[in-house]
């Protein structure tokens, strides 16, 4: 067990419970923009009914905000002041009371942008928990690996980040076994199990991931070795040239020592008269010397006279069957001291236990552990992207089970959660759903809604990559929804068009395209009915344009919701002595980014 700092605090839960009520009534009006599918935008006159700006006008607010965004901190901090003085903030001027419709861009954006998770000040920062984490240890805080073959740039910087952090907290707790739920491909577990010696179980409801992790793995060991086998040469070039440095270092000292003792041996001969020293002695004394002299120049350097006793080797510190140890013939005379053989011994006795080995088995909240994995531990369980509720079911199963002791979820896939209070009317049998988690908004029953959790997931890319939502396509699909209801009369479509847009060379070739794959007899419209649909939208297509920018305005206040219920959650469970929200990723290469963390109590 590592010799930890205390963590760092985190909120309580009044706090964050005081947080979730202001970012309510934000939503509580916001959260229709986000409902909105832009499907029906022009069928059901979604912009007359939920704004009451032009579109020129929204538009140029929010490209103005977006270009201010740090140059407006008194607006941010009476806000702040409005919240803790009211318990919750109070923003009258977005919304216009009697008809609920939009009526302030700048002070939506502005409350938007304070309901973020990275505005809000709910985040414990990365650093300050590994140093906790870490204590004393002498361990350096963000050293990277360079990516291998077999992981893009974003998954290479998901996978060293997170693996980090789970082995700070496998030190804090001395645990060397670690579950990955959905662990898909399997890179956060192979990475786990070679760089740090995890045992790992990655378990994955798919048997094609799971039969792919392991042909990956086989890949990545092959890939691991090659890597320390040059780590392996550099380093012991190295010895070998700073022992070469050391002996020649050693053998000028010593030629200065003996032409020193030259020196004073002709000194003394000078004083002494002829009667105190006799010939024959003084004679011996110097060819004795200067035979030492002539031994000393004719010594060849040989590299096997060197001693590696003090060096160090990369084999010395990978697991026995990470990478296959040199023979004796590649370094010559090498010694391997005691220590080290007693190393070796050591981990060739533990190396079976530094492996990972894929599972499939489809997990939820009931899930018994004891029977995927026999050999059930001390233990962290993490996930990497975890799709839907496999993420809130992974905070259930960490609070009921006694062998997990710390857990590190980054979930995704938000428009896959199952909610509780969403289709009501619907006879259901689920007991334990998605959203929400927490007590309090289980008492609102609140509910985001699947277009809202949907709009989150898409847009939150698009801001990532610098971008707004892809304007003409959404805009071909909401005409041809128009086009549908008149001239088919069909309202509600549960058919999906899918990705034709860019197949197509024209709005005309795009709905000839949808109405063929959605059944629809398309010869009976000719193609100047098909563009005056076309013609008559074209010049409200800026509608579209800013009513996706509100929605991208809008989606990071959506996972914020999610975030805080599932960390208000865990507050509300006795047993767990911390937990905290941690920005793990870059935004920019991953635009989910937050792991919910939380520990146990050590024993």
């Amino acid at each position: 067990m590592a010799a930890s700092c205390p963590l760092p605090v985190t909120p309580d839960l009044p706090t964050l419970r005081a947080k979730l009520q202001g970012l309510l009534q934000f939503l509580r009006d916001a959260l229709s923009i986000s409902n909105a599918h832009t499907v029906d935008f022009y069928t059901e006159s979604v912009w007359g009914e939920l704004v009451d700006l032009t579109p020129e006008t929204v538009l140029a607010a929010l490209r103005k905000s977006a270009s201010e965004a740090e140059a407006r901190p008194p607006e941010t901090r009476r806000l702040v002041e409005a919240e803790g003085e009211a318990g919750v903030t109070d923003f009258p001027k977005i919304f216009c009371e009697t008809s609920q419709k939009l009526v302030s861009v700048e002070a939506f954006a502005l409350a938007a942008k304070y309901y973020s998770v990275q505005n809000l000040g709910i985040c414990t920062p990365f650093e300050q928990l590994l140093v906790a984490l870490r204590g004393n240890q002498n361990q350096r805080i963000g050293e990277t690996q360079k990516a291998v073959e077999f992981m893009n740039m974003k998954k290479s910087h998901e996978v060293q980040a997170m693996s980090e952090l789970i082995s700070s907290i496998a030190d804090y707790y001395g645990i060397k076994q670690v579950i990955d739920l959905g662990s898909g491909k399997g890179y956060l577990s192979s990475f786990l199990s070679l760089k740090y010696g995890f045992k790992v179980y990655g378990i994955d409801s798919s048997n094609t991931n799971t039969h792919g992790a392991e042909e990956r793995n086989r890949k990545l060991k092959k890939h691991w070795k090659l890597c320390h086998a040059q780590s392996r040469l550099d380093v012991n070039g190295l010895a070998l040239k700073m022992a070469k440095e050391r002996k020649v270092q050693k053998e000028v000292k010593n030629k200065a020592d003996i032409e020193e003792v030259f020196r004073n041996s002709l000194t003394n001969q000078e004083k002494m008269s002829t009667s105190d020293i006799s010939p024959h002695f003084s004679g011996s004394v110097i060819s004795n010397i200067r035979n030492q002299m002539e031994t000393l120049h004719s010594q060849p350097h040989q590299e096997e006279n060197l001693c590696f006793e003090n060096s160090f080797s990369l084999i010395n510190l990978l697991p026995i069957n990470a990478v296959e140890p040199t023979s004796s013939q590649q370094i010559p005379n090498r010694e391997t001291s005691e220590a080290n053989k007693e190393r070796r011994k050591m981990t060739s006795k533990s190396s079976e236990s530094n492996v990972y080995s894929p599972l499939t088995s489809f997990i939820t909240a009931d899930s018994e552990l004891h029977d995927i994995i026999k050999d059930l531990e001390d233990c962290l369980m993490v996930g990497l992207h975890t799709c839907g509720d496999l993420a809130p079911n992974t905070l259930r199963i960490f609070t009921s089970k006694s062998e997990i002791k710390g857990v590190c979820s980054v979930g995704c896939c938000y428009h896959l959660l199952s909610e509780e209070f969403e289709n009501q009317h619907k006879e259901r049998t689920q007991e334990k759903w998605g959203f929400p988690m927490c007590h309090y908004l289980k008492e609102e029953r609140w509910c985001c809604g699947r277009n809202a959790r949907m709009s989150a997931c898409l847009a939150l890319e698009r801001v990532a990559a610098g971008q707004g939502l892809p304007t003409e396509s959404l805009f071909y699909r909401a005409v041809l929804q128009d086009i549908i209801k008149d001239c088919y009369g069909i309202t509600k479509c549960d058919q999906h068009v899918g990705k034709i847009y860019s197949k197509c060379s024209s709005f005309l070739d795009y709905v000839r395209r949808s109405l063929k794959k959605l059944g629809l007899d398309e010869s009976k419209l000719p193609e100047k009915i098909i563009m005056n649909y076309y013609e008559k939208y074209k010049p409200r297509m800026n509608e579209l344009e800013a009513f996706n920018m509100l929605k991208v305005v809008l989606a990071p206040c959506i996972e914020t919701l999610i975030l805080l219920d599932r960390l208000c959650y865990l507050k509300e469970q006795e047993d767990i002595a911390w937990s905290a929200l941690v920005k793990l990723f870059d935004p920019v290469k991953s635009p989910r980014c937050y792991a919910v963390i939380a520990l146990k109590k050590q024993q």
